[in-house]
């Protein structure tokens, strides 16, 4: 198959779409098939064998780490070259919308996947009352496609009830090579605890962003004696955050990628994850690969991941004192807390990308295989 895969987002940004994305296409282009990436220019030409067409953008006032890329005239020539049997619209926007359009006037299939719970995100941006005209553009988007996928089942029953048609699942994955136990380290531990080493370890890594609610990590700080927070990523929230722990040991600490990255999920106590948006929430299947205990709101894809008392802890997003509850059972009991981290562990491994793709690829083939029953009738 030849993919033309249109994306609002990609390298060299670091996020939990983009760690999809760069999987997926690579487990693509090793079975065979042949990628086009069309993304915001990143100064990539090649990704894996992939061909990426980078187009200029600029980034949004509200989230400048978000670039908007703008469609080009040349770009159905370059996608007439590629001749792709697919189009793919990842979270279509603007880039989406120019992949819907050559979709339809190409005649070629069109798959989309949503991985961003937009809706939500506009209550924290000040802009909830849009909720439902959002609902209604993504509806008049999306049904446009003759497949939708979603990363959970929380995300399948939004889109449905919703109005969103032809809605089916793609399950998770994570790199379980790169995630470890083993990859605990007293140097890394160091670092993230800022020479604090014996000390409770708790560990936020993502954006950096209002919708993740970074902010109420606090009282879970401040609930439990000598203990300290590495925040692992970037955006734009980070200086108002700072103010939020002024005085607090709280380590911004920025991106980390591979190794390193492993490396801080593996080291730290517990990885407080209270966003309450996730339609996945990729970085909790990470800290499971590396036997990081998860405690995390019970809310949109997570209780996909997390099972309460298993293989982490989930409080109620909505009671103050949840998150406090479960971060101090977490880290009261040693061995249940390791327990917990070998269950994690043993979940994270049932989810391959290698797995996640042949599903992908299922469902492309299905899509293809109706399209030209379609055109035979």
């Amino acid at each position: 198959m030849r993919i033309a895969l249109f994306t609002e987002t990609f390298l060299p940004k670091v996020d939990g779409i983009v760690t999809r994305l760069r999987h997926t296409v690579e487990h693509l282009q090793r079975n065979g098939d042949r990628v086009m990436v069309v993304c915001p220019e990143g100064g990539l030409k090649k990704y894996k064998g992939a061909e990426i067409y980078g187009l200029s953008a600029f980034p949004l006032p509200m989230y400048p780490e978000l670039k908007i890329a703008v469609p080009r005239p040349t770009m159905r020539s370059r996608l007439e070259k590629f001749n792709p049997d697919l189009i793919h619209v990842v979270n279509p926007a603007v880039l989406g919308l120019a992949g819907i359009y050559y979709a339809k006037t190409l005649d070629i299939p069109l798959v989309a996947s949503y991985h961003t719970h937009l809706p939500q995100y506009l209550q924290h941006y000040g802009f909830g009352a849009l909720e439902g005209f959002l609902w209604e553009l993504l509806k008049a988007v999306h049904n446009q496609a003759q497949l939708n996928l979603c990363t959970s089942t929380a995300m399948v029953e939004a889109l449905r009830s919703n109005g969103i048609e032809r809605v089916d699942l793609w399950q998770r994955g994570v790199d379980t090579e790169m995630f470890q136990p083993t990859l605990a380290s007293a140097k890394m531990r160091d670092r993230l605890s800022k020479g604090h080493p014996d000390s409770p370890l708790l560990l936020y890594v993502g954006r950096v962003s209002p919708e993740k609610e970074i902010e109420q990590i606090k009282p879970v700080l401040e609930a439990i004696p000598g203990a300290r927070l590495a925040i692992v990523g970037d955006g734009p929230h980070r200086k108002a955050l700072k103010q939020h722990f002024a005085g607090m040991p709280v380590n911004f600490v920025g991106y980390l990628q591979g190794m390193e990255l492993a490396s801080a999920f593996a080291s730290a106590d517990a990885f407080v994850f209270p966003s309450r948006t996730e339609t996945l929430g990729l970085v909790l299947l990470e800290a499971m690969a590396a036997g990081c205990p998860v405690v995390a709101a019970r809310s949109g894809g997570i209780p996909d991941i997390v099972t309460d008392g298993v293989n982490g802890y989930l409080f109620e997003p909505n009671d103050p004192l949840g998150a406090i509850a479960a971060t101090q059972r977490l880290l009261a009991a040693q061995e249940e807390r390791e327990t917990l981290r070998a269950n994690a562990r043993e979940e994270a491994e049932r989810w391959g990308w290698a797995a996640a793709t042949r599903q992908l690829q299922r469902y492309y083939q299905s899509v293809l295989a109706t399209q030209s029953f379609s055109r035979a009738a």
